[in-house]
């Protein structure tokens, strides 16, 4: 079940990096896989890619650990707090189905824990995290590849409208931020969601078809801002 779990969250994993997730050996792996072939689980093998599970298949419901269900309970206030209200409602009807599989015990201790865990931001810095609606719309068009068309406010006050490629987002000095890259500037590009006017998903495909991993450009910013501080 848990190799199951782990294919299905991404498109392909070979042998080794399923060996290296769960701290065994590669012929453990190799009989483990055809074990779940065996039992009918649909896996596919893409040379140079790796394995994947075919499109279509789900695990059946299964229980949570108490620890699983304490460990959602207690990120449901950093949602609450952290993300905005395009995806508040999306964890809120995920965690109504994940209750809704619980045992009655478990679901009764998970709503202990809810009642029990909160948020709290001082009010004088509650304007440093400004609510915004697109984070969902922005995630769709990451995994479509699609562009979004932006009216956004610069540091200076300044607007502009944009069409932008976006490659991901990440949350940081207590916002969220969208990477993408910018057609105007003809470069990549860091947004700052909060200052983002008005969003559009076009559904137009990117125009750029070599771009960088958010990860790559994560790690150069880290070093731009490591030689300017030394």
């Amino acid at each position: 079940m848990g190799i199951v779990t782990a294919l299905q969250s991404k498109k392909y994993m070979t042998a080794e990096a399923i060996a290296a997730h769960f701290s065994t050996s590669v012929r453990t792996v190799y009989r483990d896989l055809r074990a779940m072939g065996e039992i009918g689980v649909p896996i596919g093998f893409e040379a140079g890619k790796g394995y994947f599970i075919t499109d279509g298949y789900f695990l059946p419901p299964v229980s949570l650990t108490m620890e699983e269900a304490n460990a959602l309970a207690l990120l449901e206030p950093l949602v609450t707090r952290f993300s905005d209200r395009s995806t508040r409602q999306h964890f809120g009807t995920a965690l109504s189905k994940i209750k809704m599989v619980l045992g009655h015990l478990q679901r009764k201790n998970f709503e202990q824990i809810q009642a029990g865990t909160a948020h709290f931001i001082p009010e004088q810095y509650v304007h440093m995290l400004p609510d915004t609606g697109y984070l969902s719309a922005i995630q769709n068009a990451i995994v479509g590849k699609n562009i979004l068309r932006i009216e956004y406010e610069n540091n200076n006050g300044e607007h502009s409208t944009r069409e932008v490629e976006p490659i991901g987002l990440t949350f940081y000095s207590l916002n969220w931020h969208l990477i993408a890259w910018c057609h105007l500037r003809n470069d990549y590009r860091d947004f700052r969601t909060s200052r983002i006017q008005h969003l559009a998903a076009t559904m137009m495909p990117f125009r750029k078809t070599d771009h960088m991993t958010l990860e790559e450009y994560l790690k150069i910013m880290e070093e731009t801002l490591v030689r300017e501080t030394t």
